[in-house]
């Protein structure tokens, strides 16, 4: 993964220094090597860090004749087989780069290559001739890609921060973006939480000509009607999906000319993928792991019966409460976002132990709690489907104890909490059943906001928005397929594979790939019958069933554990709160930002303060993140007027193109 870059003016050279200052902002993002390309309209600027052809992929690069130009950030795992393809059609490489396959995919097949690449991107094209600039992006969102319309030009970056160098890019936060996260827990592209910044959406590509911007999407999530799957028997596709599994897996761990590891979590996916790699390739595998010191987060037990079992070179860090409210600050920096979860925070130590061992790639399990129905949204959706088609009946009613066991109180009905939880809106004709309890929830955030802010969001953000978007022909698909999709429209490009992943890795400089989001894997499962997937209340039944001899049974069956850290108990801890947290939420810092009401935020806060050492509910600890998340977005990102250059900037190297290369002059 590296940073890309980029300016295209109305006719008006770009400015070097902001190029310049554009890449030195993403040092971390490829602190290896960084290049300018200066055209007479355009400039591209990358950061590299270099995983396939350390000595031959630099960038910018071009086609032979240099009219074609690439700024790359990501991996075509493919590139082998496809760059085979590109020379039997007459297509000339001067590189082994992963990279240059673009370049003449793009010549050879134009918006139709996108569909041929297996892997995780962002790229900007530049065509000399034409004077048009393409932005494309993976199909889920692996990797990061903003932009900013301004009056006389266009300016790109794989980072909000790097915008920012251009000066006449507005610094502010937007009510719709703020009203998104705070409804959905991340925005939903094209939307940020900055005014005037947009995301390119997976899977879309963006062509700018003659100033006008068009933006298309070249691959949309299908499922097949419900009944209609082409695959239903469950011992068959549990072959096939270990085939896609292995070979998505192998080629993410081989396809590299750098060491590879792996994250264990010790949950079912991570323990998959190490598994895999442990028993399908012939390198030595080193695995990496999150420990807590607070029990109630640590699955250390799991991680060193796989390391048992697989014999890795394992490396682990053990992550104290405090670490987490003193790094946060940092976190918030990297994500640029505002984030509910205090998750990231672990995920950045561990990058850093990564980088520290010298890694520059790792394997993750990401994207099969989305893609294999592991969610206990889509658990709890099928609780409510069932208890809806007959809502006054106790025994339906008792449906959420399987679920949840300790929701068991005797005798009689679920307990009131959990029937006023699964019980609301039970409308069985409703696209977005699966997730509206979590967006009402999250909703409550708002009522911290500030009058003005209330009033400024044009929403508010209305799941109606997000169940209208669905693709065509989408209410014939099993009720599990409508809750995927949302998922992976909302929050797994949003916040799984930003705020967790590619931001957090990419802080320390490293580069995480997911064999479960492989177009193989993803397109399988989503043809799979969606009781292969969810099996009553069994979630990833089908994932267990392909892999029952690799991962032992106490893994494969332990209890549902998603990645979770202290919250709201790291920022207020027993004694000794970071300064950090009385400069930004002071009334005086709160009326500067004007976001929220200072008075809601102090009852908030003075009731953590009497809680120390206890446990806050899941609504008060995303109100805590979501207030200390903004206001260091204010307070840091938002108020610099210039990030200086890191030390150990590497040399940047400039290509100029000459009147002769540029055909308009």
């Amino acid at each position: 993964m590296c940073g890309i870059c980029g300016v295209v003016t109305a006719g008006i050279p770009p400015r070097r220094e902001v190029l310049a200052d554009m890449v030195a902002t993403m040092h971390h993002r490829g602190p290896e090597a960084s290049g300018l390309l200066i055209d007479r309209a355009a400039a591209l600027g990358h950061a590299r860090l270099a995983i396939i052809d350390a000595v031959g992929g630099a960038q910018p690069l071009s086609n032979e004749d240099r009219t074609l130009w690439l700024s790359f950030n990501g991996e075509i795992f493919n590139y082998v087989e496809l760059a085979e393809q590109l020379r039997a059609l007459g297509h000339r490489f001067a590189t082994a780069s992963d990279s240059e396959v673009i370049v003449h995919a793009w010549e050879q097949w134009g918006p139709g290559c996108l569909t041929r690449f297996n892997g995780q991107w962002a790229f900007a094209l530049w065509d000399t001739r034409s004077e048009r600039l393409v932005l494309a992006r993976d199909r889920v969102g692996i990797c990061p890609l903003f932009y900013a319309r301004l009056a006389d030009r266009l300016v790109f970056a794989s980072q909000v921060a790097a915008l920012f160098a251009d000066p006449q890019v507005p610094r502010a936060l937007d009510p719709d973006g703020l009203d998104q996260v705070f409804s959905y827990w991340s925005t939903v592209a094209p939307a940020t939480v900055f005014r005037g910044i947009d995301q390119l959406p997976p899977a879309h590509y963006a062509v700018l000509q003659a100033g006008e911007l068009n933006v298309v999407r070249y691959w949309t999530d299908r499922f097949p009607p419900a009944g209609s799957e082409p695959g239903q028997d469950l011992t068959e596709n549990a072959a096939l999906l270990r085939e896609r599994l292995v070979q998505a897996s192998r080629l993410r761990f081989q396809r590299a000319d750098v060491p590879v590891g792996a994250y264990l979590s010790g949950g079912i996916d991570s323990s998959v993928i190490a598994a895999v790699l442990a028993g399908y390739t012939q390198a030595p595998l080193s695995t990496f792991s999150l420990r807590f010191e607070d029990a109630d987060f640590d699955e250390s037990r799991h991680q060193h019966e796989m390391v048992e079992r697989l014999g890795t070179e394992h490396h682990e860090i053990v992550v104290r409460t405090r670490q987490i409210a003193e790094i946060f600050p940092q976190v918030v920096q990297q994500a640029e976002t505002v984030l509910l979860r205090a998750a990231p925070a672990p995920l950045l130590l561990l990058s850093e132990l990564v980088h520290q061992k010298g890694f520059k790639v790792v394997v993750t399990g990401e994207g099969a709690d989305e893609v294999l129905g592991g969610y206990d949204i889509y658990r709890e959706a099928r609780v409510r489907q069932f208890w809806a088609r007959d809502p006054d009946s106790a025994m339906r009613s008792r449906a959420a104890e399987l679920l949840y066991p300790w929701m068991a109180r005797g005798p009689g009905a679920a307990p009131p909490f959990a029937r006023g939880f699964f019980a609301m809106n039970l409308d069985g004709a409703d696209p977005a059943l699966s997730h509206r309890p979590r967006w009402e929830s999250t909703a409550a955030l708002k009522y911290l906001l500030t009058t003005p802010w209330r009033r400024a969001a044009p929403g508010p953000a209305d799941p109606a928005r997000l169940a209208d978007a669905l693709p065509a022909g989408s209410g014939g698909w099993d009720a599990l397929a409508r809750a995927q999709w949302l998922e992976m429209t909302t929050v797994l490009p949003g916040y799984i594979l930003s705020s967790q992943g590619d931001r957090m890795l990419m802080a320390n400089s490293v580069e995480g790939r997911f064999p479960f989001l492989d177009p193989d894997v993803v397109s399988f499962a989503n043809a799979l019958p969606a009781r292969h997937k969810l099996f009553g209340l069994d979630e990833k039944h089908l994932l267990k069933l392909a892999f029952a001899d690799l991962v032992p049974p106490s893994i494969l069956h332990r209890a549902k554990q998603p990645y979770r850290s202290p919250d709201a108990t790291s920022f207020f801890p027993d004694r000794g709160e970071p300064d950090w947290i009385g400069e930004v939420s002071s009334p005086s810092a709160l009326r500067k930002t004007g976001v929220f009401e200072p008075a809601a935020v102090k009852g908030l806060f003075d009731k953590c303060r009497a809680a120390r050492g206890r446990r806050l509910g899941n609504t008060d600890n995303m109100r805590v993140l979501g207030v200390l998340s903004t206001q260091l977005l204010c307070h840091g990102l938002l108020a610099s007027t210039r990030r200086p250059r890191p030390s150990g900037q590497s040399p940047m190297s400039v290509i100029t193109l000459t009147p002769k290369e540029s055909p308009h002059d």
